[in-house]
């Protein structure tokens, strides 16, 4: 079991990689939650590597910042840079030495990887509760909404964007879902599912038997597209 992260991308960002024991089936780069890279993401990515033949990649979203309590992370979001976060994601897509690569994130990771989607590096893209406007205190120069970027490209989300939401998430208002969805990205609705429900199993939001239904869909989603 892996305890720490196992690479250094070039903007001194730590990632953890994980390479399955036979020739990889793809690739995918992690987004983690606003809590940032931890042995909860660590584990994840080594069981997609052992259990699917993924490579796999997780970037950490606070770099020189990890030890910030969550209040601070929460009022810091528009201080990120989110064209360092894609270049970030490009490297850790190409230390994976596979294709396809596609991306997953979950909270704010998943608000990432929906930017994601603009960068024809990744050919499928899977938001897990993903802000698609931001709060108002993220929104600044350097973090953008996601769904501006998805308008600017072309068809960016048609067929190669999936977001899986709970229809009780306060993050997720229904409009902005529809909009999503009428940008061509495929919804995946939880009914009375809050905001984090899949990935922690520790969240008081988690729901078990949702949360293996959407894994189910999401690996089926990234295997019919190699």
């Amino acid at each position: 079991m892996s305890e720490r992260p196992t690479s250094v991308l070039s903007s001194g960002t730590p990632a953890h990689v994980a390479l399955p024991p036979k020739p990889a089936a793809r690739g995918l780069v992690l987004f983690p939650d606003i809590m940032g890279l931890r042995q909860l993401f660590f584990d994840l990515c080594d069981r997609l590597a052992t259990e699917l033949d993924w490579a796999v990649a997780a970037i950490e979203l606070w770099p020189g910042q990890e030890s910030l309590p969550l209040d601070e992370r929460l009022g810091r979001v528009g201080a990120l840079d989110e064209a360092r976060l894609m270049a970030d994601a490009r490297e850790a897509a190409d230390l994976l030495d596979v294709d396809p690569v596609a991306t997953l994130g979950f909270c704010m990771g998943g608000m990432l990887a929906l930017k994601a989607a603009s960068l024809d590096r990744f050919d499928r893209v899977v938001s897990c509760y993903g802000m698609v406007r931001l709060p108002d205190h993220w929104r600044s120069p350097s973090m953008t909404d996601p769904i501006d970027e998805l308008r600017r490209e072309d068809r960016s989300a048609a067929g190669k964007v999936l977001a899986v939401v709970g229809t009780a998430d306060p993050y997720l208002p229904e409009q902005d879902v529809d909009d999503l969805e009428a940008l061509g990205a495929s919804i995946l609705r939880y009914e009375g599912a809050e905001h984090g429900f899949i990935h922690d199993p520790s969240r008081p939001a988690h729901r078990p038997d949702d949360a293996a239904d959407a894994w189910q869909r999401i690996e089926g989603w990234l295997e019919i597209a190699r």
